[in-house]
């Protein structure tokens, strides 16, 4: 026995199937374009050819399960923000996203659990508790409430930790690091679910942002901020910060700014429309229903000012509580701004980029991992086709093994075996 499986005897025994794919339209969300008539072989998780050039000895060779896909689209799997539990996981990976990263709340044990077959989702790419100083976006304690809401060092048990001052925002980065963050989130402004801070709120000092920032380069990360106002996003950005989640009151010269700098955004509008709905209309007290209406008024002028500049954009939800089942409604929100390439591509090969995953994650091209979705029809042309898998999505596939299918070809993976169910 080796001494991985010896040590973790809960790995799966087994390796992915090597499958080849023929008579596909490949989506190619870099050029943007369908390449119809593909071959794409997939063998130990990752996709070791892709062709347009048919031959019988890729096609039928001996450890090959050959399934011809009669024209139908073969697509890079979404990447996306937003996680919470292990149920939540299940249901994003069956929606499609075989990757997500979290900003706020999953931890190093919840990655692991999925990376090594325990649980079923998405992989995740985690920043660990967010940072927040008192009072701020990550600081959910009523007015009345004191410090018996923290403990240990600034500990909060919500999705984010309160530190402040230098030394406590120096010791949280490294803490959150030490406990296995792949990046760190902070905190740099006003926020609608909190119960204490306006929109227009400037949080952290130009020093606390500036020391979490130094960490984070010094173990080759990056920061990325809650942010919605103009200030906010530069008080970030002028601080070392290299991503912005929401910017829904973003300025064109913002922006532009921004563009220069190498940010990356990531908007979110469908929780806010989300909170809009019952039952979770009710789910926020007045004040922050208002903040709420402020965000969700701005968030597709935002995205079009984001395109106008060309910034890099990814794709997002930030779904809380039972919003979960409307992730793929952002397909449908986005596209009234962006075209359905420009959306397909901030899901996978801008968002890949954010991961320090470009040519290994959102895309279909030799040596990358064999996350494929099969779709009866072309997202290029019609995005919201992905807000409907229920009628579009005719197989998932995950590091080369089957999540989910409708079609009679290959077998679920007995990995997946137990999550038979149909995508909501």
């Amino acid at each position: 026995m080796s001494g991985n499986l010896s040590s973790k005897p809960w790995l799966p025994s087994t390796s992915p199937p090597t499958i080849t794919f023929y008579n596909a339209n490949l989506v190619d969300t870099e050029s943007g374009e369908v390449i119809p008539n593909s071959v794409v072989k997939i063998k130990n998780g990752s996709i070791i050819k892709v062709t347009s050039r048919r031959s019988e000895e890729l096609l039928f060779d001996s450890e090959s399960n050959a399934v011809d896909l009669k024209g139908q689209y073969i697509c890079p799997v979404q990447i996306t923000i937003a996680y919470r539990t292990a149920f939540v996981a299940r249901e994003m990976l069956l929606r499609g996203f075989t990757t997500a990263r979290d900003t706020g709340g999953a931890d190093a044990a919840l990655r692991d659990a999925i990376s090594e077959g325990l649980l079923v989702g998405p992989r995740l790419f985690i920043a660990g508790k967010a940072l927040s100083q008192t009072g701020g976006h990550g600081d959910f304690r009523a007015s009345y409430q004191g410090d018996e809401y923290k403990c240990c060092g600034g500990y909060s048990p919500s999705f984010a930790r309160v530190c402040n001052g230098v030394p406590e925002c120096l010791n949280a980065a490294r803490d959150e690091l030490r406990q296995g963050a792949d990046f760190i989130k902070i905190m740099c402004g006003g926020g609608v679910a909190t119960p204490t801070d306006a929109l227009d709120m400037l949080q952290f000092t130009a020093q606390e942002i500036q020391a979490i920032t130094t960490t984070a380069s010094n173990s080759k990360t990056y920061v990325t901020a809650h942010a919605y106002s103009v200030e906010a996003i530069r008080h970030a950005v002028d601080n070392g910060v290299r991503g912005i989640e929401h910017g829904n009151f973003i300025d064109e010269e913002t922006a532009a700014y921004c563009k220069e700098k190498g940010v990356v955004f990531t908007p979110t509008l469908v929780t806010y429309k989300g909170m809009t709905q019952p039952p979770f209309d009710q789910f926020l007290d007045k004040f922050s229903r208002e903040k709420n209406r402020q965000v969700l008024a701005s968030g597709l002028g935002a995205l079009s000012i984001l395109q106008k500049t060309g910034a890099t954009i990814c794709y997002g939800s930030d779904l809380l509580a039972g919003l979960h089942s409307l992730q793929n409604e952002e397909f449908s929100i986005r596209s009234s701004v962006l075209s359905s390439k420009e959306i397909l591509q901030s899901a996978t090969i801008n968002a890949a980029k954010l991961l320090g995953m470009q040519n290994r994650l959102g895309c279909i091209k030799e040596g990358a991992i064999a996350d494929i979705l099969i779709l009866n029809n072309n997202p290029l042309q019609d995005i919201t086709l992905l807000d409907r898998i229920d009628k579009t999505l005719f197989a998932i596939l995950k590091d080369g093994r089957v999540v989910f299918k409708r079609s009679d070809w290959l077998s679920v993976d007995p990995l997946y075996d137990p999550c038979r169910i149909q995508p909501k």
